[in-house]
């Protein structure tokens, strides 16, 4: 009875990470295949995008195109996709511009409902909490920290910023997680 024993692993092997059972490197593959895609008719393009993306391609769509997404969808079966906080993050900014056509209004950051946002102005500290939906400060619901902050100052101010949320090189505001049981 003979007994195979596995080879070592050869310097190269802790450079390039695993190789699959011909010795080939998933990254190797990966460029191979991209670069047989400059070669694919637009047909074959075509199938492939349905077997990647498991839906046909969008009618008349440029063969360059169907490369690039066909390329995408290689890497990320490889490299990995998108990270779960920007695949929330461009959701968002989808919702927000079939709402309202306007991506430009979300920009801000994103905070947890249940989040103090407090700011001294003029000697008084004022209070915002975040909600599910906008802000509540002096026992009001309100849309947006600009409001808040015009409120407060008189003044038109940028809500983020006047709070501090928005350059961290310069806080202006503590912010802090709500506790439990208090509102």
């Amino acid at each position: 009875m003979t007994r195979s024993v596995p080879k070592a692993p050869t310097p190269d092997a802790a450079i390039d990470g695993p190789r699959d059972a011909a010795g080939t490197a998933p990254f190797d593959a990966v460029a191979a295949e991209l670069l047989a895609l400059e070669t694919m008719d637009y047909a074959t393009l075509c199938a492939t995008w349905r077997r990647l993306y498991r839906v046909a391609p969008p009618k008349r769509v440029s063969r360059d195109l169907l490369k690039l997404g066909v390329a995408w969808k290689l890497q990320e079966r490889t490299h990995g996709g998108l990270g779960a906080t920007t695949k929330r993050r461009l959701n968002d900014l989808v919702h927000s511009l079939e709402h309202d056509g306007d991506v430009a209004r979300q920009r801000t950051e994103h905070l947890k409902p249940g989040t103090k946002l407090v700011r001294e102005w003029h000697g008084k500290v004022h209070t915002v909490v975040v909600q599910d939906e906008g802000f509540a400060w002096n026992g009001r619901s309100w849309r947006s920290l600009s409001m808040i902050a015009r409120a407060i100052t008189g003044a038109r101010w940028s809500g983020p910023r006047f709070f501090g949320i928005r350059d961290a090189r310069k806080p202006r505001a503590a912010v802090a997680p709500m506790e439990a049981g208090h509102a």
